[in-house]
Formats: structure tokens, sequence, C-alpha cells
């Protein structure tokens, strides 16, 4: 398998925009039950008398729907090595049923690692957007990438 992005492609300032996804009550209610069983998750007339407004997405779940929107963004078909954990995680405003979700992740700085010469360090921010243009999730985190030329571990393992 060839990487169509490695380290060298991910450059202060790049963008990859997100594929838009509406989550539906029974995607939020089936999450909530598994994760997040709070009241204003698994039932409409409980989210609307809270402060949400609605039946309302768990962050978590917000936060799994942006990881599979930097999938689908750039981290399928690159030479990611995944990243050591997340710096910041924010939830903005309420994702309610029938919300549509897109937004973007840009690239902060990037470098190569100091004890790994084969691994790039990428420092991104991504937002999430409502249908509205509001940001209802932001989250700044590392991702390491291997250099071009050399993914030949990635590939096989």
């Amino acid at each position: 398998m060839v990487a169509e992005r490695s380290f060298e492609d991910f450059t202060p300032g790049c963008r990859f925009t997100f594929r838009e996804r509406t989550l539906t009550a029974d995607e939020i209610i089936a999450f909530a039950r598994e994760f997040d069983p709070q009241p204003m998750h698994l039932d409409e007339a409980a989210g609307r008398a809270s402060i949400l407004g609605g039946l309302a997405a768990s962050g978590w779940h917000t936060s799994a729907v942006m990881m599979r929107m930097l999938c689908e963004a750039y981290i399928d078909g690159s030479t990611s090595e995944g990243s050591p954990g997340v710096d910041l995680m924010e939830w903005k405003r309420p994702v309610l049923a029938g919300d549509t979700l897109g937004g973007h992740c840009e690239v902060l700085e990037a470098r190569v690692s100091r004890s790994r010469p084969d691994i790039g360090i990428v420092r991104l921010r991504a937002e999430v957007t409502n249908q509205r243009g509001e940001v209802v999730a932001v989250s700044e985190y590392v991702n390491m990438m291997r250099l071009a030329g050399k993914d030949a571990a990635h590939a096989d393992g």
C-alpha cells in the first residue's frame, strides 16, 4: 500500500474539509444508550426540558463523529501513525437531532521528531460546525505522520 499523503503534505495552513453528516434521533439515542445514558441524550422531552433545548447528542458522540470526519478528510490514505493525545476538546453548542455537521481541520505546525527522524509531528485544530455555520466542537491535537518513502512499517503492520 502506498499512502497518498505523508508528513511533507502537512504544512502549516493546510486545510481539510469535512464531509457533512446529519445526526438522527435514532443515532443519538443508540450512542447514548451504550456510552452516555443521560436523560437529555435519551429522550426528546427530557432534552427539551434541559438547557440543551432538544434531544442532544452526547459531547462524546460529537467527538466520535469528528473522528470519523478526520479519518475521511485526511487520515485514511495517509502515513498516520496515530496520536499521543488530545490537547483541547471543547463542546461549544448542543448538537440536536437533525443537525447537519461539517467543518474542517487545519495544520497549525509541523516538525520532524527529534527522537524518531522518520516520524513527523503535526499539530492540528479541528472545528465542527452545524448547518448554521455555528461552531459546535473544537479540538487541538497531534498526529504522528511517517515521512515520505518511510512508510513500509506502516503499510505492513
